[in-house]
């Protein structure tokens, strides 16, 4: 059985990240002897990342708090192609103008859980379009192209499911995984970097750099994968019925985030203690061991401790608050999400449906009537029945707004201007 000597395979491996390793002994060995540097890609799709980007931006947590150097590389030039990797079709292709503004908003995020700087264990935010825009494309396919396998790159399953669903596989997606495994060997000549780490859909990728570091440079390179995290009921992190758990503040309020956290299945606590919060095994033992509605004490503090990673400990801790005033108390809390609805506007009153999409509750008209059908809809706690109902000012409530929910646990405040 392996038994880590690096402070960092340790951590990893207690705390569940690791899925697959190139020469794990090696790696292990190497980070044993003194600080290492690794990288994470992130393309700019969007102006900001969501939870589903989580685990890699702990993994670089991780790495850098078991004394090693972390980069963070923006993909600013691979955007403009996009990764194909276990998609159905191509990603909608992005001008400057919008990859520079997405680049902007998912950096906001990242000086939250790393230590930037100048020192040998400081992290790095590096952009890969300063070095792939420059590409000469036939000195590239002659010095770089040549080391890739097409029969190879058939194979890999990114593309392999493509293909055998008939699906269309553009000559611009066939080639991100060369430019990925080149971003490898830029940032080893220029960053010493000896280890990409990913998400498990991107081992092949990340296998294509550490075998093109080897033929170009005779570098010794490593690759890790984190495991595909999913609910215990199967759903993907990051999407809930409303949409992306974003972690900018500015597409998703600390609330929200909080909320999403506090809702986690109970079979997932233990293991979101463990990748998503910096508290010692220990501790989470503890809460892992609490049984029927003590679990939820654990959920606070899974809660409690995400938010306070992405947002700050005093909006983790208004967001605990607001939770306990409208649950425990039935009252509401300040943190909220609350919209502006013009006075005008509610005098003539407004559809019930249309309120809760506007509300940001539901994200269409359509699923707001469901709800409504359902019986998940509420105003001011009452049950609404019909989705025409007009909402107006004489609905607005002692509080002086107008509370409407979605189930027990979502709820929105508007406000008349």
């Amino acid at each position: 059985m392996f038994k880590p000597k690096s402070d960092f395979l340790r951590v990893i491996l207690e705390r569940g990240y690791l899925h697959q390793c190139t020469a794990l002994e090696e790696l292990d060995a190497l980070a044993a002897k003194g600080p290492i540097t690794g990288y994470i890609g992130f393309d700019a799709t969007a102006d900001s990342l969501h939870v589903g980007s989580m685990v890699q931006i702990m993994l670089l947590r991780r790495l850098q708090q078991t004394g090693h150097r972390a980069i963070a590389l923006m993909g600013g030039g691979t955007t403009k192609i996009g990764d194909p990797s276990f998609r159905d079709q191509s990603r909608p292709l992005l001008d400057e103008t919008a990859i520079n503004a997405n680049l902007a908003g998912i950096k906001k995020v990242f000086g939250k859980f790393l230590t930037f700087g100048s020192g040998p264990t400081d992290a790095m935010m590096v952009n890969n379009a300063d070095w792939l825009d420059r590409l000469n494309y036939i000195e590239f396919l002659r010095d770089f192209g040549r080391h890739f396998s097409v029969n190879r790159m058939l194979s890999f399953d990114s593309v392999k499911l493509r293909l055998d669903r008939e699906q269309p596989l553009s000559f611009l997606e066939f080639n991100y995984m060369i430019l990925q495994a080149y971003d490898f060997v830029e940032l080893a000549r220029r960053n010493k970097c000896v280890l990409q780490m990913g998400g498990s859909d991107q081992w092949g990728n990340i296998v294509n750099g550490v075998e093109l570091g080897r033929r170009v440079d005779n570098r010794d390179l490593f690759g890790l994968t984190s495991p595909l995290i999913t609910t215990a009921s199967g759903a993907k992190m990051g999407k809930t019925a409303a949409g992306a758990v974003w972690l900018n503040e500015e597409k998703l309020s600390a609330y929200d985030y909080w909320q999403y956290w506090r809702n986690t299945e109970d079979a997932d606590v233990g293991r979101f203690l463990k990748l998503f919060t910096d508290l010692p095994l220990d501790e989470i033992a503890k809460l892992e061991a609490l049984q029927g509605a003590e679990i939820n004490e654990a959920k606070i503090v899974l809660a409690n401790e995400a938010t306070a990673l992405c947002h700050g400990s005093a909006a983790a801790a208004a967001a605990a608050e607001t939770a306990r005033r409208t649950f425990v108390e039935g009252g509401l809390g300040e943190e909220l999400p609350s919209i502006d609805i013009a006075q005008a506007d509610l005098a003539t009153g407004i559809p019930a449906y249309e309120l809760l999409r506007r509300s940001g509750l539901v994200t269409s008209n359509g699923e707001a009537r469901r709800l409504i059908k359902g019986g998940g809809a509420r105003l001011n706690d009452v049950s609404i029945s019909d989705e025409n109902r007009k909402i107006g000012t004489a609905d607005i409530n002692a509080d002086g707004v107008i509370k409407l929910s979605s189930g027990k646990k979502r709820h929105a405040v508007i406000r008349a201007i």
